[in-house]
């Protein structure tokens, strides 16, 4: 009896209960199209974190690199000795990139600390090239042949030719790249993981000094390196056994070499600059990160929270609308349906006074009044339901589809932490990164968490249209009814 009376009733007042369940369509496919766009903003934000990171890592243990000392100006210094004229000359210098360094004991340090699931240390490097020559300058005598009088000795006055000299000068080039000194050891985790090497191969676990490289394919195709072939660092020659793509972004460094080689062309035997950590559990990271600084004195410990606050640009903006206006709006528009569906429901209710009551004076009693409008009500809500998934699902795949392009500055934030003592960059991508922008298209997935969420406002949209209703139809007396007969 109950589901028949409420096919027919739901049948009748087709137009009513359409109207209701637009209202709650609309503000459940509002808030699936917001969470679907929020979850495409944490997804690019953390392709850009990755780019910096590494995949598989946590944190990062570092020390902020020291102010340069009285005298010093912190640059590097080239110096060229006398040859020949128009012979070229060259200097290499390899500098430890952003940070001062640490004892490679700090990673065992590290990973004796309670929630540390894997460690790892990494030296991050920058090089500079100078190669060039010399040129000596051409003097060149006047045409007239004269002299000019100079103030001599004792014998009176001297002369010497009348000119100039002409040409000569210096032509340099300066060539920067960075080297990255993996652990080959444990390659599971730090910046190297953030790209796929999609030529050759990768480190074999033993060739903890040998002389090989694999460079990062942007750079390979700029300096024309050939799988197989020889680059030289510092006049050192290295193998080339692999080119690595970023999975996003970009590389974390040009060149990464085994730690052990990078260790030894910057003169650092034992030295690293950065310890890449993964915890047991991502609930606990924050707790890790105050073991580490409590238990190990001078070091900044970064977690990608820390690293999210230094992106800016229209990312960081499209996520905080997202998160703060986009989140306000979905809850006043649920809002204004709910209490719409109500307003909308008792008023129907009121509608049909005569009807409801006849049937109580047929014998129903208030409950099961107020559970079959309560009924039609739940069924206008999952009505409501479908078609907001419906439009919210359209309007997540519109977004997918169109993929927007979002820009992401990174690293300007961490980068003068480094320096002061604060934030320090995280990686060596950090500081290749800083001050250049990447573009990423934002996407909207559905999870099955959203699609659970639209069906429990659905429902709970009903539950209070119905108890606007319900509470409105308890109220009605026979004797109501009465007095509407003419």
């Amino acid at each position: 009896m109950f589901f028949t009376y409420l096919r027919r009733e739901l049948r009748r007042r087709r137009k009513a209960a359409l109207v209701v369940a637009s209202g709650l369509a609309l503000g459940i496919a509002l808030v699936i199209v917001v969470n679907s766009v929020s979850s495409g903003m944490n997804q690019a934000q953390d392709k850009v974190l990755q780019s910096l990171y590494g995949l598989g890592t946590d944190m990062t243990v570092t020390k902020a690199a020291e102010a340069p000392k009285s005298g010093e100006t912190g640059r590097p210094r080239f110096e060229f000795g006398a040859k020949d004229d128009g012979e070229e000359q060259s200097s290499d210098r390899v500098m430890v990139q952003g940070f001062q360094t640490l004892a490679s004991s700090t990673v065992t340090e590290v990973a004796g600390q309670k929630g540390v699931a894997d460690s790892v240390g990494g030296l991050s490097l920058q090089v500079m090239k100078v190669n060039g020559e010399f040129k000596r300058g051409q003097f060149k005598q006047d045409q007239s042949g004269g002299t000019t009088t100079r103030q001599g000795g004792p014998g009176g006055t001297g002369g010497q030719p009348q000119g100039r000299v002409e040409g000569g000068g210096a032509s340099f080039d300066v060539n920067s790249y960075s080297v990255y000194g993996t652990d080959v050891a444990k390659q599971g985790l730090g910046p190297l993981t953030s790209s796929k090497v999609t030529k050759g191969r990768t480190f074999k676990t033993s060739e903890t000094d040998a002389k090989v490289v694999v460079a990062d394919t942007s750079y390979a195709k700029e300096k024309k390196l050939p799988l197989g072939g020889t680059v030289k660092i510092k006049g050192v020659k290295y193998k080339l056994i692999g080119i690595a793509t970023p999975d996003s972004g970009d590389a974390a460094a040009n060149l990464y070499v085994p730690l052990k080689q990078a260790q030894t062309l910057a003169d650092a035997k034992g030295k690293i600059t950065t310890v890449y950590v993964k915890a047991t559990d991502s609930q606990q990271i924050s707790a890790v990160k105050s073991a580490i600084q409590k238990n190990i004195s001078g070091t900044t410990v970064t977690t990608s929270a820390d690293l999210a606050d230094t992106v800016s640009g229209s990312l960081s903006t499209a996520s905080d609308l997202a998160a703060n206006v986009g989140k306000w709006l979905s809850i006043a528009v649920l809002v204004a349906a709910f209490l719409v569906a109500g307003l909308l429901t008792s008023s129907a209710v009121s509608r049909r006074v005569r009807e409801f009551g006849t049937l109580k004076a047929l014998g129903w009693k208030s409950g099961r009044v107020t559970r079959q409008v309560v009924g039609e009500a739940v069924v206008n809500g999952l009505v409501g339901g479908v078609l907001g998934i419906a439009v919210g699902l359209a309007g997540a795949y519109a977004v997918t589809a169109i993929s927007p392009t979002l820009t992401a500055e990174l690293g300007s934030g961490a980068s003068g932490g480094a320096r002061g003592g604060g934030l320090a960059m995280a990686g060596p991508g950090m500081r290749q990164a800083a001050g250049k922008t990447l573009d990423i298209a934002l996407s909207a997935p559905v999870s099955a968490t959203t699609i659970t969420l639209a069906v429990g406002l659905a429902v709970a949209g009903g539950l209070i249209a119905g108890a606007f209703g319900g509470w409105r139809a308890s109220r009605l007396r026979p004797a109501d009814a009465l007095r509407r007969v003419e």
